[in-house]
């Protein structure tokens, strides 16, 4: 072949395949991972939750379930996907759903509950403030958070809200439900704490009380993401400036669910998904109310809220607990851990199943205490 013939075929050659690779190269341009609390980032800090396969980031991660599931939850599209469900069958159908979600994903369990709240919310539109029939279906799953927006929006519409707390539940008067009207107390007076302490107190009962005080706190430091006038009315500029506002000032039979929920706000303001060293900090945080008996409740809920956070690395979270500066506290917070393991799976081996995975033998046997378990795995 003669050169110059040659070297237009070349040229010729080298230009269709470089036409080609132009063609199946992606010059999109790159877009933040959502985390698997919806938030979206470029990169992860430093310590921050290692890429796992099916999270964000993870290299190899699949685009999609065989089931058409995403690879990765965020609490908006598992909301969307539940919704939808419930509204194309039943909320038994979108709860049973959210269990195995949660079971297969525990990443979700940081924002289940919140999701299981508006199921609760909409079922009550849906079957027209049928109460027994709304709560005919299992609900369990993420901590009873169906019960307790059902519950919410029960109360939201009463007319009668002082009277109808009491009937709600009647005649079983079961925990989970009156948590739920303590929940529902904060929607009736736009979080107004003392109001809705003043409906907590109709129950007779000091045990009752608080359940309630559980749920209205709990409400108080994290209120519904749908709930725009809640949200509105957290005293935030209080909350940034008075270490555990307002817990000092509640009754003594307030004060417990006020401590224990506190770290709610305090991991929340503080990124602590992308903030791992705020759970050690929290419990530093929470010896702000040692002079008034509340750093032992305040140190329990930073525990319950690293491992609902968490939930996925039990070792990881009892890791954070360890790192307070003396025992007791080192203890709450393990009696934390285990509070929401067992909330979380209800089964009688769920105490056991954590402990055997905490590392740090102190930990280990403070778990196993605050699980009724023998102080040793043998």
């Amino acid at each position: 072949m003669q050169p110059r013939l040659f070297a237009i075929l070349t040229a010729l050659l080298l230009g269709v395949l470089g036409l080609g690779s132009v063609a199946v190269t992606d010059w999109s341009p790159a877009v933040a991972t959502a985390t698997p609390d919806g938030s979206a980032v470029q990169g992860t800090p430093a310590g921050a939750r290692p890429a796992v396969a099916g999270a964000p980031g993870a290299p190899g991660a699949p685009s999609a379930t065989p089931t058409g599931d995403p690879a990765v939850w965020t609490r908006s599209t598992l909301r969307n996907k539940l919704m939808a469900e419930m509204d194309a069958t039943d909320p038994g159908v979108a709860l049973a759903d959210l269990d195995r979600i949660t079971k297969e994903k525990p990443y979700t369990v940081r924002f289940c509950h919140p999701i299981a709240h508006e199921l609760g919310h909409a079922a009550v539109k849906r079957f027209n403030a049928d109460f027994q029939k709304v709560i005919s279906f299992p609900h369990e799953t993420c901590a009873a958070g169906y019960l307790h927006g059902a519950v919410e929006e029960m109360l939201n519409a009463s007319s009668q809200p002082e009277v109808d707390l009491l009937k709600l539940c009647a005649p079983q008067n079961t925990g989970p439900c009156i948590h739920g009207v303590g929940h529902g107390t904060m929607f009736v007076v736009k979080q107004d704490v003392a109001k809705a302490r003043e409906l907590c107190n109709k129950f007779p009962s000091d045990q009752n009380r608080i359940r309630c005080s559980e749920g209205l706190f709990m409400q108080f430091f994290g209120p519904d993401e749908e709930d725009e006038q809640a949200k509105a009315n957290l005293p935030a500029d209080k909350l940034a400036q008075d270490p555990l506002y307002p817990c000092k000032d509640q009754p003594s039979l307030f004060q417990a669910a006020c401590y224990f929920y506190a770290p709610t706000f305090y991991l929340s303001s503080h990124d602590y998904p992308n903030h791992p060293e705020v759970y050690a900090d929290a419990l530093k945080w929470c010896l702000n109310g040692k002079g008034n008996g509340g750093a032992v409740d305040c140190s329990r809920g930073v525990g319950s809220r690293t491992m609902k956070y968490n939930l996925d690395r039990e070792d990881w979270a009892a890791q954070q607990c360890a790192t307070a500066a003396d025992g007791w506290q080192r203890k709450a917070c393990a009696e934390g851990l285990v509070s929401y393991y067992t909330v979380n799976y209800t089964d009688g081996g769920a105490a056991g199943r954590l402990c055997a995975k905490i590392t740090n033998k102190e930990m280990q046997g403070y778990c196993r205490s605050a699980g009724g378990l023998s102080k040793s795995l043998d």
